[in-house]
Parts: structure tokens; C-alpha cells; sequence
């Protein structure tokens, strides 16, 4: 009977008193409330992290077939139709088709160079809009959850002073609780703004990658439209085909 108490005691001696869970029921309400806030703050950080990688990747990939194939066509509607559905390219492509053809049904007279270009503008603009969606919270995260952990910080260095001054001798015992709540606050307030700085960071060098390529396709569609089709970018040569290997001549 003895043994069996011993070993059941034996876990509970070893517990750690001022692990995270600990420290957040000592916190109550307020760490609880700052430990959710924070956590929220990451998931939807990785969140709009892992989508929006995905969405760029698929807009760089268009444009790795738009360089290799769009300009083969003989025309810009030709070439916009060999395109996805909801690609971007495919949208600035038939913006400057449609703002070419309405040029001529304006009654101010207004060039077509002006007019496809305002429109091709605001095509691309409404992309770089959508890319950048998001982007904001990310940046919002970084800057406001380090604010957030040192809430917690104070509130839990505030309850340290309360045990000093209740107990009237400043022990290890006393305040141990209080101030590895209040050190976990700032840890995991550091640990949501970090990533979320990086990822913004990450995501608008990627943006502004993929704002030049279509920066650059956009003036390489005007050129095109105003020309009647005469400018326009050269694109790779194709790939040849191996040659077959010559069959070997017969001896005599």
C-alpha cells in the first residue's frame, strides 16, 4: 500500500508548477485573453501566409507561359483566348481589346495611346490590388502582438508586486508564478510578430516581382494595340526537335 502511494505521488512532485497552462490559470481572465488574442493573431497570419503564396505562385506561372507562348499568336484575341479563365494576364489582354475597340466609340476625341493606357492602368492596379489583399493584417500582427505580450508582461509584474507587498518579503516562492507568466506573455508576443514581419517582408518582394512582369507585359499589349500590331516583343525561339539519326549506309 505504501509503494503504491508513493509511486502515485511521485508524478505530481515532479510536475512542473510553472509550465505555460500553469501559468495561464494563475493569469486568469486577462493571460487567457491575451494568450487567445495572440494565438488567433498567428493562425491567421499562416493562414494568409500559405493562400497568398499559393495565389503569387499561380500568377508567376502564368507568366512563365505568357513569355514562352502568348506573343506566337498572330493576334492579341487569338493569343488572350489560348489563356486561363481567371488569369491576370488574360485580364489586362482583354481590357486593352476592349478599350481599343470603345476608343472609337467616344465622342471627346481622345487618343487610343491615352485611352487603352488608362484602362490597361487600372487593370493592372485592380491585380496588384488583389495581390496585396491581406497583406495588411500581416503588417498589423507584426507591429501590434509585441504591444500585446507586453500587456500580459505588466499585468503579470503587477501581480508579482501585489505577492511582494501581501507576503512582505520578496521569495522565490512568491514570485516565481507571476513573473514566468509575465516572461511567457513577451515570448509569445515575439514569437506571433516575427513570423508575421518575415512573411510580410517575403510576400511583398513576391508582389513586386510579379507587378514588373505585368508592368511589362501591359506596355508590350499598348504597343501592340497602337501599332495595329506591328510592335510587339520577341519572343524564345522554340525548341527544335532532335534530329533523327541518319540510317547508316549499306556496304557493298
Amino acid at each position: 500500500m505504501f509503494i503504491q502511494l508513493s509511486a502515485a505521488a511521485a508524478p505530481a512532485a515532479n510536475a512542473n508548477p510553472y509550465g505555460l497552462m500553469e501559468a495561464l490559470e494563475q493569469g486568469g481572465v486577462i493571460a487567457w485573453s491575451v494568450f487567445i488574442i495572440l494565438v488567433g493573431m498567428s493562425v491567421f497570419s499562416f493562414f494568409i501566409l500559405f493562400s497568398k503564396m499559393i495565389e503569387q505562385q499561380k500568377v508567376i506561372n502564368q507568366g512563365k507561359k505568357v513569355r514562352a507562348t502568348f506573343w506566337r499568336s498572330a493576334t492579341l484575341k487569338e493569343g488572350a483566348a489560348k489563356l486561363e479563365k481567371n488569369s491576370a494576364y488574360k485580364q489586362l489582354a482583354d481590357d486593352g481589346i476592349a478599350a481599343a475597340e470603345q476608343q472609337n466609340k467616344l465622342h471627346d476625341s481622345i487618343e487610343a495611346h491615352d485611352w487603352v493606357a488608362s484602362a490597361l492602368a487600372r487593370s493592372e492596379a485592380a491585380i496588384n490590388s488583389k495581390l496585396n489583399g491581406g497583406l495588411a493584417f500581416l503588417a498589423t500582427v507584426g507591429a501590434v502582438s509585441p504591444f500585446i505580450g507586453l500587456f500580459g508582461t505588466v499585468i503579470g509584474i503587477y501581480r508579482a508586486l501585489i505577492k511582494i507587498g501581501a507576503s512582505g518579503q520578496a521569495s522565490i516562492d512568491a514570485v516565481a508564478g507571476p513573473v514566468g507568466e509575465a516572461l511567457i506573455m513577451t515570448a509569445l508576443g515575439l514569437a506571433v510578430a516575427v513570423p508575421a514581419v518575415l512573411a510580410y517582408n517575403w510576400l511583398q518582394r513576391r508582389n513586386k516581382f510579379i507587378g514588373e512582369h505585368l508592368n511589362d507585359f501591359s506596355a508590350n499589349v499598348l504597343g501592340n494595340i497602337v501599332s495595329d500590331g506591328v510592335i510587339r516583343p520577341t519572343t524564345p525561339a522554340a525548341t527544335p526537335a532532335a534530329a533523327a539519326p541518319k540510317p547508316a549506309a549499306a556496304k557493298a
